[in-house]
């Protein structure tokens, strides 16, 4: 691939940054020159450009079609970040995700999007959490965890995400993301506990990416309720602000459920009030704490909600609509996502706590291999909702 280029005379034209570039398939974005300030992307939305053979194929043309109208995360005169959950662009992370994805047209796994949960340690009690506290204060030593780095990154993962508990607790934390090399970008999952402004520094500097920021209601005393403690949402605010001084990419993370469902635009409104680049909507799950619930996965009313609400979103941040992409991808466990416990067990994903094997006992590499035969690959419906 080649570097990002500029036509036009900074008034009309477009902007361009290279998607692929081989005899089978060329593909590009382009960002409208015209909303372009002081070499800031202020506005405008990506197109997105293909040709060759391959680009005709129905699995190559609904990667192009998520993005193509869409708005970026994040854009100048260097980069184009299309998404905080996908490499920037140009980089060799994003080249290393795009030989993967034409990879898995030939039946080739890669597991692109892997998740740490590197302790335990949390001062929540979510009531939704899906990796609650064993209560025997379970951690990844640093050194495993950057075993664990090194040998995701030789298999072509290009996304590390730190996860917990809360991670920002994680004393080497900066150590652990500066390990992550340019094959990949890395982020973070935090509730905001621990998130401080000197924090979001050091992670910037050690090269983190983004940071998810979870939040479960955009009022107050409900987010606090849901997460067992007063503060809580004050700190995610916190949260936000710190990492967007420090320069790190922001998503709020959203997990939809019945109750928050009629939050959409406030959600949205929120996210835009605190100058975040992507607002992400997940379902929950029956897992975890709530592994006994029933009947709390959104019903049809509510993807047809979502569905409209997403399609009518014009306003910035960018929403990625998690439940919206398992429509045209189906299940990415086992497929191009992977879960790493504190204890060292290797899951499809996080929302299926299924081992398939420790690390301590054998490979990652082998474990992923194995996990060829998990069954749900790509189905449409997450097989811990039926």
């Amino acid at each position: 691939m080649t570097g990002a280029r500029g036509e036009g005379d900074g008034r009309s034209g477009c902007k361009s940054y290279p998607l692929y570039d081989s005899p089978l398939l060329r593909a590009e974005a382009r960002m409208q020159e015209d909303q372009m300030q002081q070499g800031l992307v202020k506005k405008g939305r990506v197109r997105v450009d293909a040709c060759g053979p391959l680009a005709h194929l129905p699995p190559i043309k609904s990667a192009l079609q998520m993005f193509d109208r869409q708005l970026p995360a994040y854009a100048d005169c260097e980069k184009l970040c299309l998404s905080t959950w996908i490499p920037p662009i140009p980089s060799r992370a994003f080249s290393r995700l795009a030989d993967s994805r034409l990879r898995a047209l030939l039946g080739r796994r890669t597991p692109d999007q892997v998740t740490i949960s590197i302790t335990e340690e949390c001062p929540n009690r979510c009531a939704h959490c899906a990796l609650p506290n064993s209560g025997n204060k379970l951690c990844l030593p640093p050194h495993i965890v950057k075993d664990i780095i090194g040998q995701i990154l030789d298999m072509g993962t290009t996304l590390v995400i730190f996860d917990g508990g809360e991670p920002a607790l994680y004393r080497e934390l900066p150590e652990l993301v500066a390990s992550v090399d340019d094959r990949a970008v890395s982020t973070l999952f935090t509730s905001g506990a621990g998130f401080t402004a000197a924090l979001a520094r050091r992670l910037k500097e050690a090269g983190l990416y983004a940071v998810n920021v979870s939040l479960d209601s955009p009022i107050e005393t409900e987010h606090d309720a849901m997460r067992g403690r007063v503060g809580v949402f004050s700190e995610a605010m916190s949260a936000m602000e710190n990492a967007i001084a420090a320069g790190l990419l922001v998503d709020l993370y959203v997990v939809l459920r019945r109750e928050n469902m009629p939050h959409l635009h406030s959600f949205h409104e929120l996210a835009r009030r605190m100058g975040v680049h992507e607002l992400t909507f997940f379902e929950v799950v029956c897992t975890g704490r709530w592994s006994e619930r029933q009947n709390i996965a959104l019903l049809p009313g509510h993807h047809a909600l979502l569905a409209d609400f997403v399609r009518g979103s014009e306003a910035a941040p960018r929403i990625f609509s998690v439940p919206e992409a398992y429509k045209s991808f189906g299940c990415f466990a086992a497929t191009s996502w992977m879960h790493i416990t504190p204890a060292g067990e290797v899951y499809p994903c996080s929302c299926y706590p299924q081992s398939w094997g420790s690390i301590f006992e054998k490979s990652i590499k082998k474990i992923w291999r194995r996990m060829g035969a998990f069954p749900y690959k790509k189905s449409k419906v997450c097989p811990m909702r039926k």
